[in-house]
């Protein structure tokens, strides 16, 4: 029982003689690798609005009495006194920006019922009609471009 025992502490004692070789033989395989660099990022810069200076009225168009726009929406007033009286305009969407842009809605104000059973309303951008409810659009605005609307 004695040689059974000490067998047994033979072989305990080469089991954790091997896996603590076989730790330190992985530690030392092992190794950490380092990666080191420097990123450059470029200035960019956002930059879409409407080109105030393009506006022009259509031919035969009513006069606008009221054109208040900012760099990102454009609001008029004008008075349709007879049935065939029309008001339309044309404007640049511009894009200054460093980097090329996607535009996918155009956000349009509703006309009341009362003004929707007399009137029609659509906005032209790039060549397609968009109405209240068909206002979005998937239309690309690269860089140093402008789109007529």
């Amino acid at each position: 029982m004695k040689k059974q025992k000490n067998a047994q502490i033979i072989i305990l004692s080469l089991l954790l003689a091997v896996v603590i070789f076989t730790t330190v033989g992985f530690a030392a395989y092992t190794q950490n690798l380092n990666i080191g660099g420097t990123v450059a990022v470029e200035k960019s810069k956002w930059s879409i609005h409407f080109d105030q200076d393009s506006y022009q009225l259509a031919p035969r168009s009513q006069a606008v009495t009221t054109n208040m726009s900012s760099d990102t929406s454009i609001n008029f007033t004008s008075t349709l006194s007879k049935p065939g009286d029309h008001c339309a305009f044309s404007i640049q969407a511009v894009n200054d920006g460093t980097f090329n842009a996607v535009l996918n809605q155009l956000e349009m104000s509703s006309l009341s019922p009362e003004q929707s059973k007399y009137l029609t309303y659509t906005v032209s951008y790039d060549g397609t009609n968009f109405t209240n409810t068909n206002n979005a659009l998937e239309t690309a605005l690269n860089k140093d471009t402008s789109s007529n609307v």
